[in-house]
Order: C-alpha cells, then sequence, then structure tokens
C-alpha cells in the first residue's frame, strides 16, 4: 500500500501559527506528508525520533500521524500549560490541513478532571498493589494451565481452563499495561504488554487499533472497532439502503454470539502479523513507519511460539480430530470471554452511534468528553471490575485511558453525579446481564434498521 493512500484528510486549510510570527524557517506540510518519526498536534509538527518519552517509546508507534486527539485525552495533566510540556519536543513545522472533529477543555470535562483528581493523586494512577497481586495471580494460573495443555496433553478440562486463564490475562493483566498504566515505569508496561502475544494476539497490532477506538469511539469511518465484525455483522447502525447492510443482518441478534466465538481464529490466524498494519484503521491512521517495521520480528517470533504451544502440541498426543476439538474448546471459550465482554461496552440501546453526526452538519467540534460517556457503559462494580480487569467501568476507562483499571470503582460514583449535573446521559447497570439484554436489543434493532423505521415513523415520513 502506497505510504500516502492511508488517510481519510480533512481539506479544510488552517492557519499557522508562522504567518503571525514571521517564522518561515520551520516546513509547512500536509498530514499525509509527515515523517516516519514525526507526529502533528494540532497544526504543529514534532519531531520525535531522539525524544526520551517519560512513556517509553510506545510513542514511535504513532510516528506518521496527526495525534492531537490521542494527546489530549491521555496527557489530562498538560492541559494547564500544553505548551510548557510540548517544548520538550523538537518543533519542526506546520501542518496545513489539520481540522479536528472534537473540543476539549470544556467546564464538563474541566470539572470531571478536577474532581477526580482529589481521589485520585496524579503519579497514584498507575496500578495499585493490589492490581499487581491479582496481575500476578493471572499470570500464574495461566502459566500452570499452559503447562499442562503442553506437558499432560490437551484435554476439555485442560482447554475450558486454558482459554479462560488467556481471556484472563487480555483483560487483566496486557490491558492495562499497553495502555501504560500499570506502572510508571515504562520497561514494566513493556513486558507485561507482551501479553497480548502470549494469548494470541499481538500487542503492537492492539495498540494501534485499540488506541485509535479510545481517540474516536464510535466514529462510523474512524473506529475500527465498529467495523470489526463486518460484513458478519454490524455494529454501525448505517441508514436504510446502505449498501453494508444485507438481509441477514435482522437476524443478527441470534448468531450474534456464534460469530463471537471466532475471534480467537481471526486473531491467530490473522496475515497483519506479517506487517503489523492494523487493516480496520488504515483510514484513519498510518502504521507503515520505520519503527513499527523494527517491531515485526519480535510480533513473528511471539506468534510462531504461541502456534507451537497452544496449536501444535495437542497433536502430539491425540489424533487430529481430537485435538482440532480441544483447540475448538479452548478457543471458544477465550473467545466468548473477550468478545462478549468487548461487545457491552459500546453496542446498547441508548448508545451515541456517532457522536460526530452533529460536526459533519454544521462543523462544530463536539465535545469530546462527553462524546465518552455517551458511547460508553459501565456494569457491576468492584467484583466485576477485579474479573474483567475494570473493563467492566468503560466510561471511567474511556474518559481516564492511561489511569490504571484499579481506580475505577473509586471514580465512578463521582462521575455519575457530574455527568448527570451536566445533563449526560451516563450508562449504568447495576448487573451485567442487562447490559447484555441491552446489547442484544441494540443488535437486533439496528441489523433490521428498526431504528430508522421508528424515526421515519415520527417525521410522517412510513
Amino acid at each position: 500500500m502506497a505510504p500516502n493512500l492511508h488517510q481519510r484528510r480533512p481539506t479544510r486549510e488552517a492557519p499557522t501559527p508562522e504567518d503571525s510570527t514571521g517564522d518561515q524557517t520551520l516546513k509547512k506540510i500536509k498530514i499525509a506528508d509527515l515523517g516516519d518519526y514525526e507526529i502533528s498536534i494540532e497544526n504543529v509538527v514534532y519531531d520525535i525520533s531522539d525524544f526520551d518519552h517519560p512513556g517509553g517509546d510506545q510513542i514511535k508507534v504513532f510516528g506518521g500521524n496527526d495525534v492531537t486527539v490521542q494527546y489530549k485525552m491521555i496527557h489530562h495533566g498538560h492541559s494547564n500549560n500544553p505548551a510548557h510540556f510540548l517544548s520538550k519536543m523538537k518543533k519542526v513545522g506546520y501542518v496545513t490541513d489539520y481540522e479536528c472533529e472534537y473540543k476539549f477543555d470544556t467546564e464538563f470535562e474541566r470539572e470531571i478532571k478536577r474532581e477526580v483528581a482529589k481521589i485520585v493523586k496524579g503519579a497514584k494512577s498507575f496500578g495499585t498493589n493490589g492490581w499487581f497481586v491479582r496481575a500476578a495471580f493471572y499470570i500464574a494460573f495461566h502459566a500452570f494451565w499452559q503447562f499442562c495443555w503442553c506437558w499432560h496433553g490437551s484435554s476439555v478440562k485442560y482447554a475450558v481452563l486454558l482459554g479462560l486463564s488467556q481471556a484472563l490475562i487480555g483483560l487483566n493483566v496486557q490491558h492495562d499495561a499497553n495502555h501504560g498504566a500499570a506502572s510508571k515505569k515504562p520497561w514494566i508496561n513493556d513486558v507485561l504488554g507482551y501479553g497480548a502475544d502470549f494469548i494470541g494476539g499481538s500487542k503492537y497490532s492492539w495498540i494501534e487499533q485499540h488506541w485509535t477506538h479510545h481517540a474516536y469511539t464510535n466514529h462510523v469511518e474512524k473506529d475500527g472497532d465498529a467495523i470489526s465484525a463486518e460484513p458478519m455483522m454490524l455494529f454501525n447502525d448505517y441508514p436504510l439502503g446502505d449498501p453494508r447492510r444485507k438481509w441477514y443482518h435482522r437476524f443478527q441478534a441470534f448468531f450474534f454470539l456464534p460469530v463471537l466465538s471466532f475471534y480467537w481464529l481471526s486473531s491467530v490466524f490473522n496475515p497483519q502479523i506479517l506487517d503489523l498494519q492494523q487493516r480496520g484503521t488504515m483510514e484513519t491512521m498510518n502504521w507503515t513507519n520505520k519503527y513499527i517495521k523494527t517491531c515485526i520480528p519480535i510480533g513473528l517470533i511471539l506468534r510462531v511460539i504461541y502456534v507451537a504451544l497452544n496449536i501444535v502440541s495437542p497433536f502430539v498426543y491425540h489424533s487430529a480430530g481430537t485435538a482440532l476439538f480441544h483447540i475448538w474448546i479452548m478457543s471458544s471459550v477465550e473467545s466468548l470471554a473477550l468478545s462478549g465482554l468487548f461487545s457491552l461496552s459500546h453496542n446498547f440501546e441508548g448508545a451515541d452511534r456517532d457522536p460526530t453526526t452533529a460536526y459533519r452538519k454544521t462543523k462544530e467540534p463536539v465535545d469530546w468528553f462527553k462524546a465518552q460517556v455517551e458511547t460508553s457503559s459501565t456494569y457491576g462494580s468492584f467484583i466485576s471490575g477485579y474479573l474483567t480487569g475494570g473493563l467492566n467501568f468503560q466510561v471511567e476507562h474511556h474518559l481516564f485511558p492511561r489511569m490504571s483499571s484499579s481506580w475505577y470503582p473509586y471514580i465512578a460514583p463521582k462521575v455519575r453525579e457530574i455527568c448527570a449535573k451536566h445533563g449526560v446521559h451516563y450508562a449504568w447497570y447495576p448487573w451485567i446481564h442487562q447490559n447484555f439484554i441491552a446489547t442484544f436489543t441494540y443488535m437486533h434493532r439496528s441489523g433490521g434498521g428498526l431504528h430508522h423505521f421508528e424515526f421515519e415513523a415520527l417525521q410522517g415520513k412510513a
């Protein structure tokens, strides 16, 4: 793929600061022309090739991209004086086509950050002692069943427990680590982040897709998660007559879980491991930079190890039929435990399916903090959080993606209170089955286009 055909770019010309300062020494380029080790924030280009980022080298994954939204959503502590922090990077130019669909620093955002800061003090937002104890337990739990699977030979019992243990690693260990939220020490996050590779995924592909998802949650064009099940299922509620709608989508609530059970298969045998270019986000981001290419060998090595341990080893002890049966059970358990929970987070009745719809009509940027709340849901409390790595607190997680999940139960009541004060819809389900019902209802109604039929009826068009 040609490197400059990767992003759906804004076209409005943006004013550049040198126009007023007289600084003609810095280059003017379009976002698509950013170098491998260049990023743009708002309309300023920074060279990060020699930048010693406090969070580690993960920033270099984003070379060649505009990362305005990612920067603002991660670095909450910079909002009072962003110039001070950005001055630590080498400024090399300006982009002429910067345009952002979201706005930040609203009163709603300021109050949430101010009140949450009273509960979680800056440097304490990383993993607690309790988080590391749970992480150690889940790693040991996985290592034990992985050993049994390989040393004693696969079985139905081992398949269920190995699949569950892999899901627990994905939810509780690698997720916080790859968010840079487990520890203030980058190397700890880096090591634990490879947990994604030990459960059949890829650390770098995950970073590419997941951080894009966080920046553009439920964006109909930019959120790779929202289109990840197409064409089999639709998470996006496309207009009636849209070519992406198929006749069988009206029945998708019935085959919703069976399709999700193939999540493991689509991950382990995904050819994207060969180049680490996450296809679901290539319309939004550019993953062709040199840093990502240097990560390909480790990704391939870990994938070979995973396949040997989890797919090849059963054939050593059993016939092909029995081995495949055990692998199917293991993969289905892991798939449903992971993708089943993921699907609850942003696909439910009442979720904002595309918060930037208003922007496309009026060109008025939408409140990013408000959009994160109204596209996400929270269910349960502490116990659910301990089992899901805090991913039951999706609202809090999307507002504070660099905060360890161990803190979400403590800030959730305050977040709900502030949302109510500002008239922002906060979806909270006391029990997980209530969220599941809302998700199944949404999948049924969106698959059949029922929301659009009802809207047309209200408008007198039906």
